[in-house]
């Protein structure tokens, strides 16, 4: 019974690495950059949240929405000022310090404006929890929302891409900028609606994460940023199923390394996978190898 609970636990964990793995791989499949001022976006939504629900005292759902607006705006404003300009730049180098460099900016305008204790955040979920096997699995309001919401927002984002113009742009964009621009696409601006949708999905992610460990920092995303990154890698970056299944086994594996090896190395085995699944696989899981034309 117990391996069931944490089953069920790692999914909800890898839930939330599904969710924001989704930013890292859009933005990566379209823009062919790595965002790593993602998981700092998450900790901006966090404290939308916060501000609103326990400084404000305002209902949950309003603080959500707030974290979500928030967010969308940050990514825009980011893709704008931080990296369009170097979207043609003759080296990735450049794009990485940037982002590097937001990242640090981010979390010390949060430590300004916030300050470096660790605030106590309020959970936006109010349903209860759920007792199986006579009460021997309590399976939390927080467990069943998360899990919910990561199929929700991969069905949702799936029939965006498959079924709508914005959509279809982003896969031509993706697939080659000229080739698209000189069909009419507006690559900037699709580019800019994919960090838009990254970052509301990073709030949502940071929302349900805060709700389910209920502690907030200017550091809070860090490390799930990273986690997420090595689970879009891990399912092959640039695959929207691909970050679903890599968020997925990635927190089951991190889960069941915490419960039955060690919680100190929980870490150590998470990352000794991935270099595993690239030895075998460089690509990842669902990746795809990509023809480079000389």
């Amino acid at each position: 019974m117990r391996f069931i609970y944490y089953l069920i636990s790692g999914i909800s964990l890898g839930s939330v690495y599904a969710i924001i793995a989704l930013g890292y791989t859009m933005v990566y499949g379209i823009a062919k950059m790595l965002n790593f001022a993602h998981g700092d976006v998450i900790m901006v939504g966090g404290f939308a949240a916060f501000t609103v629900i326990s400084t404000l005292g305002l209902p949950p759902a309003l603080g959500v929405l707030v974290a979500i607006i928030v967010c969308t705006v940050l990514g825009i404003t980011i893709e704008k000022i931080a990296y369009r300009p170097l979207r043609d730049a003759s080296s990735s180098l450049a794009v990485l310090i940037t982002a590097i460099g937001v990242s640090y900016l981010l979390q010390n305008l949060a430590l300004l404006i916030f300050g470096s204790s660790t605030k106590s955040f309020e959970s936006v979920v109010s349903i209860s929890a759920i007792k199986l096997a006579d009460g021997q699995i309590n399976i939390t309001g927080e467990t069943i929302v998360t899990i919910i919401t990561c199929i929700i927002v991969m069905m949702m984002l799936t029939l965006f891409i498959n079924k709508t113009k914005a959509g279809q742009a982003m896969l031509a964009v993706s697939e080659d900028k000229g080739a698209a621009k000189l069909m009419g696409i507006n690559v900037n601006g699709t580019i800019a609606l994919t960090f838009a949708i990254g970052s509301a999905l990073a709030a949502i992610a940071g929302v349900l994460l805060c709700s389910a460990y209920p502690t907030l920092s200017p550091t809070t995303g860090s490390m799930p940023g990273i986690k997420a990154f090595v689970a879009a890698v891990f399912g092959g970056i640039g695959s929207i199923p691909g970050a679903l299944l890599g968020g997925l086994l990635l927190g089951i594996i991190e889960t069941l390394g915490r419960a039955y090896i060690s919680s100190q190395l929980s870490d150590v085995i998470v990352f000794g996978v991935l270099i595993v699944v690239l030895v075998v696989k460089p690509t990842g899981i669902l990746g795809k190898k990509i023809q480079e034309k000389v």
